[in-house]
């Protein structure tokens, strides 16, 4: 079912209440696995969401992935506080960079520790990074326990494509998934992506890819 296999997000800026509102009335019409937003908006979702199947996600160290630990720490236990059930956290990118992968999993750790027993995917942000260096990020993620690794923010200068969700699952542990997002718009992207080894899709398209199935599927 590719409805559940999508977190219908909307992280701009300039989200208003009323476009959180038609997110997640779109998500429970859809019966999408989350939504995915900024924190400011997880204690609005999870209200709309209460009695729905639709789980409630959020971005912690958004987009650049350069707040401290202790930052990472504290919104995310915000973030669960507020209704959020699935936190994804962006890397420090500059750390994996010099290869000091051993702060990548401390902080992967801290965050999965403030979590509490919610999913935690992991930002890579991939468009960055050479293929040792996703490799040894995701290698990291495994060892601090996160639940997923994932693609991208959808703010850097590349999204998801099918070579980088291959490196991704190669080098995770078998219980552990890979989140493909970032200019995916397409059932075709889905496709190609969940072929790769993707298992969840972050998009902002995420009606489209379901029309597109629907029409396809029938």
């Amino acid at each position: 079912m590719v409805n559940k296999l999508i977190d219908h997000t909307l992280l701009k800026a300039f989200a208003t209440e009323g476009d959180i509102i038609k997110l997640c009335n779109e998500a429970k019409e859809y019966h999408f696995k989350s939504v995915c937003v900024n924190p400011v908006n997880v204690s609005l979702a999870a209200k709309l969401l209460k009695d729905s199947d639709v789980l409630v996600c959020t971005v912690i160290g958004f987009p650049l992935g350069a707040n401290t630990i202790a930052i990472k720490e504290a919104e995310t236990t915000d973030a669960i506080n507020n209704g959020a059930r699935e936190i994804d956290m962006v890397i420090n990118v500059g750390k994996a960079k010099e290869h000091d992968f051993a702060y990548i999993e401390k902080e992967i750790a801290a965050v999965v520790k403030a979590a509490k027993g919610n999913t935690v995917k992991v930002i890579i942000e991939t468009c960055y990074l050479d293929d040792f260096e996703k490799a040894e990020v995701c290698k990291a993620a495994t060892l601090a326990k996160a639940n997923f690794v994932k693609t991208s923010t959808g703010f850097g200068t590349g999204g998801a494509n099918c070579h980088d969700v291959a490196i991704m699952k190669a080098n995770i542990a078998p219980n552990m998934e890979v989140k493909a997002s970032g200019g995916i718009k397409t059932y075709e992207d889905v496709k190609a992506l969940v072929a790769s080894g993707a298992t969840r899709i972050g998009a902002s398209a995420g009606i489209a890819i379901m029309e597109a199935a629907e029409k396809e599927n029938k």
